[in-house]
């Protein structure tokens, strides 16, 4: 197949599995997804779902976030990992929101990206999910995959970013990214692969992908 043939088969595969989909991270508007994505760092998105109803118990959105202390966030999130550095990035963002923003989070890449704790990824999943901007988000789901599939060298995010935005139709990007990572999940995890499992792989995958899955 060509990769423009292979990422028609992608397509066409995954809108039958997941012909809806919704984001995993549990949020009511572009604060609290802002929030959940920064905490979903090096952490799952269920464990975030179980943090997040206690921290938005307390403060949905910046005003009353501010009100905690850095320690006090730290506490309720440290489940999730990292918790000194979000905390101090939940906290210092919701200052910026409030004086920069007027407490709104901005639908801009710039702008998202100059908030404490927020890279490239969570804006991008911001700007696609909270505002529907079209983005393509690289997660290690994406990363993998993409790589699996012969579609990226695999050697940075970025420039798996660069290559699923040059290839996937740019209408698709929003939900493509999300059907993507479902099924990373249930079809090819990173660990102990299989070709019986992971059709999408099986058909479009690299000899040399192959040769390492298990049947």
């Amino acid at each position: 197949m060509t990769k423009q043939e292979k990422v028609q088969y992608i397509v066409d595969e995954l809108e039958k599995l997941y012909p809806v989909v919704e984001i995993p991270l549990d949020h009511t508007d572009p604060y609290t997804l802002l929030i959940a994505v920064l905490l979903s760092a090096q952490c799952t998105d269920k464990r975030v779902n179980l943090i997040t109803p206690a921290l938005f118990k307390r403060a949905d959105n910046p005003y009353d976030m501010i009100k905690m202390s850095v320690e006090e966030i730290k506490e309720i999130i440290r489940p999730c990992g990292l918790s000194p550095m979000k905390s101090k990035g939940i906290y210092g963002l919701s200052h910026i929101l409030i004086d920069k923003h007027n407490g709104i989070v901005p639908a801009d890449f710039d702008a998202l990206e100059e908030l404490p704790a927020v890279g490239h990824k969570t804006a991008s999943v911001v700007m696609a999910q909270a505002f529907n901007i079209p983005a393509f988000p690289v997660d290690t789901h994406i990363h993998r995959l993409m790589t699996r599939w012969g579609l990226t060298n695999g050697s940075n995010v970025k420039q798996t970013e660069k290559d699923g935005k040059r290839l996937f139709p740019k209408e698709l990007w929003n939900k493509i990214h999300v059907q993507i990572i479902y099924y990373g999940r249930e079809y090819s995890p990173s660990r102990s692969p299989r070709q019986s499992v992971d059709f999408i792989t099986r058909t479009i995958g690299s000899k040399k992908v192959l040769k390492d899955f298990k049947d």
